[in-house]
């Protein structure tokens, strides 16, 4: 008590006070450390010959202090001395040694023994930062004492640079009190960093049992993502919240530091590792090319106009209907932008505009289009079947003829999984979108004169058209992840159309990076598949995002937890799993992630007609004609008997 009494005290004097302090507790060192180099050195209390060399006392008590001040000693703020001081205060006694001793010898004074040197400089180096040491750590328990009983309880997963980094930080903002490190590395185990032990991860059972940690804080930055997981899916059971440590990009970009702890995002578990880029693939589609993204705006098409504007194309164009969506990723590009960065171009418009789109096409001599630009969202697309099909179906057919008319070289369509044997107006009216890109790229191989109705003359070469099919991508809008974040925030329920659903996942980024290596890839015609990995049963996913809010699933088996999870039914043309394959094969290319499928193809001559009749039936919101138009098309999708109320979910 006496001694939190006089800690309490000295921090409630004002900053001069405690600098002069720390002034007067030199001085009272400064002799005492002359008087041991003596006493130790000729193991004597108070020996003859420093008697003679009494000269010491008052040259050391004048040139100590001077140097000191000089030097800045007196600036730095005490409780937060750390190693750094011990070094800069080493330093500094050498310099007071050395001017002693070159005192010593400028002048016929008596000389002390030439050990007693060294010890003065150790002695006066080891007094004035212990003194430093223990007002820091007086300090520090002062503050801590009176926050202990709000500091969190933690454990350290990861005893590396970012673990010890990370429980510095945490001691000197006195949030956190760490318990324990844990490491896989077996050397660390029973060893100790800065008092604190590092243990095997098998003991965290023993730890919460014993010391009741109520945050496990996994401070492994640079993990790969299986890792992650299988350290996270080790941890839940345990029921106790996990929290991370930022990225390193995050960290080395200085956006955020080591300790802005945050809660595992679910989208850092799901799919696995990212594979490199193929270098030959990702670049050259691109590079110093006029390039087209539709649905620049959207999901897929905002993060293709991110990493394309990385790839040197000489001009990017956003075409996008939606205006606040153009305005958004305009202003985020725009901050990208640099002397060297290409011409940006935002373009407020839709894709079912054909005079709009060939004027556009022909004056900025686009040379890459990548149509990003659709209709998703299954239910509201199944409530609103015509306009679906005018944006999917209709969009595509006159971007893509707009496209051969201007004479572009490459056009790859963003196709997804529903397209295979649909069961949902989306989904089929994606799978058209894919029959009008593969027809348009069987009449690119025939002979010029071949190529009507769309060829106007004014084509000088053949233009590669493909496709590119995936799954559903982390982050995406509509995607299950945010709704279910949503849900969660507010305290549930969870809601799941079906206990056994799957679905494959991949993130966004990565999805678009094999994107552009598979238009890199085509020649002409192709479906690109892209390897989505292991299907996810959502139930599981969502299971997981309660887990690692901290919180637990309430059900049957657990009725006083957080969560509850409702199945609500399958909704209109939802399917229990995804495919990516029509038909049974696929062959694979030149980057393991992307195959290529071999499908059937509806040819132009039986395609534009069709396409024909479901415009007009657009035009005039004839619904039964244009779903009949879709079902025959697409075989494997046909209409509802009763049609699907709009809105519904």
């Amino acid at each position: 008590m006496p001694i939190q009494t006089f800690t309490t005290h000295l921090l409630r004097l004002p900053p001069l006070s405690r600098r002069l302090l720390l002034i007067a507790t030199d001085l009272l060192l400064i002799p005492l450390a002359v008087w041991l180099s003596f006493a130790l050195r000729l193991a004597e209390p108070w020996p003859t010959q420093l008697q003679s060399c009494l000269w010491l006392f008052p040259a050391a008590w004048l040139i100590a202090p001077l140097v000191y001040g000089w030097t800045g000693q007196y600036k730095g703020i005490t409780r937060y001395a750390g190693s750094q001081v011990l070094y800069a205060l080493a330093l500094r006694n050498l310099a007071v040694v050395l001017l002693l001793h070159t005192l010593d010898d400028l002048l016929p004074l008596p000389a002390p023994p030439r050990s007693s040197w060294v010890l003065l400089w150790l002695l006066l180096t080891s007094l004035t930062g212990l003194v430093r040491l223990l007002l820091r750590d007086l300090l520090q328990q002062i503050n801590t004492g009176s926050r202990r009983r709000r500091q969190v309880l933690a454990v350290i997963y990861g005893a590396g640079d970012a673990g010890v980094q990370l429980a510095a930080a945490l001691r000197y903002a006195q949030s956190h009190r760490v318990l324990a490190f844990l490491d896989d590395d077996p050397n660390l185990w029973g060893r100790t960093i800065n008092g604190i032990h590092v243990l095997a991860p098998q003991r965290l059972p023993w730890l919460i049992e014993c010391q009741r940690p109520s945050q496990i804080l996994l401070a492994m930055p640079s993990i790969s993502r299986s890792r992650r997981r299988r350290i996270v899916d080790d941890l839940q059971p345990t029921g106790i919240p996990v929290l991370q440590v930022p990225s390193v990009e995050e960290i080395t970009a200085g956006r955020t530091s080591i300790d802005a702890l945050r809660p595992i995002a679910i989208e850092e578990l799901l799919g696995r590792d990212p594979v490199p880029p193929v270098p030959h693939l990702l670049g050259p589609g691109v590079a110093g090319k006029v390039v087209l993204v539709s649905g620049a705006g959207g999901s897929i098409g905002s993060e293709l106009c991110r990493q394309i504007l990385h790839l040197g194309p000489r001009s990017l164009i956003l075409l996008e209907s939606h205006e606040h969506s153009l305005y958004a990723i305009q202003q985020e590009l725009g901050t990208m932008q640099t002397a060297t960065t290409p011409q940006l171009i935002g373009v407020l418009g839709s894709v079912t505009d054909g005079p709009m789109l060939e004027d556009l096409l022909e004056r900025l001599r686009v040379q890459v289009v990548f149509h990003a630009a659709a209709y998703k969202h299954v239910p509201i697309v199944e409530g609103w079947p015509l306009a679906g099909l005018h944006n999917n179906v209709i969009g595509t057919w006159t971007l893509a003829r707009a496209a051969v008319r201007s004479g572009v070289e490459s056009f790859t369509l963003i196709s997804t999984d529903k397209a295979v044997r649909p069961t949902n107006v989306m989904g089929a009216s994606k799978r058209v979108a894919e029959l009008v890109v593969q027809a348009i790229a069987e009449e690119q191989a025939q002979p010029r004169h071949h190529r009507q109705p769309i060829d106007n003359g004014k084509q000088t070469h053949r233009s590669r058209f493909a496709m590119v099919r995936f799954g559903n991508v982390l982050g995406s809008s509509g995607s299950v992840v945010p709704l279910f974040r949503k849900q969660i925030a507010a305290g549930g329920p969870i809601t799941l159309t079906h206990a056994e659903i799957l679905r494959y996942f991949m993130t966004i980024p990565e999805a678009v990076q094999l994107v552009l290596q598979a238009a890199a890839l085509a020649e002409g015609g192709e479906v690109f598949l892209l390897d989505m990995g292991d299907p996810v049963r959502i139930r599981d996913l969502a299971v997981q995002m309660v887990q690692l809010s901290g919180l637990s699933v309430k059900d049957v088996g657990n009725p006083n937890g957080d969560i509850e999870i409702v199945c609500t039914g399958l909704r209109p043309g939802e399917k229990l799993y995804e495919e990516l394959l029509i038909d049974a094969e696929s062959a694979p290319t030149a980057h393991p992630l992307i195959f290529q499928a071999n499908e059937r193809t509806c040819p132009a001559e039986q395609l534009w007609p069709q396409l024909q009749a479901l415009d007009e039936a657009l035009r005039r919101f004839d619904r039964n004609t244009a779903l009949d138009v879709l079902a025959t098309l697409v075989p494997e999708w046909q209409p509802d008997a009763e049609p699907v109320p709009c809105l519904r979910r």
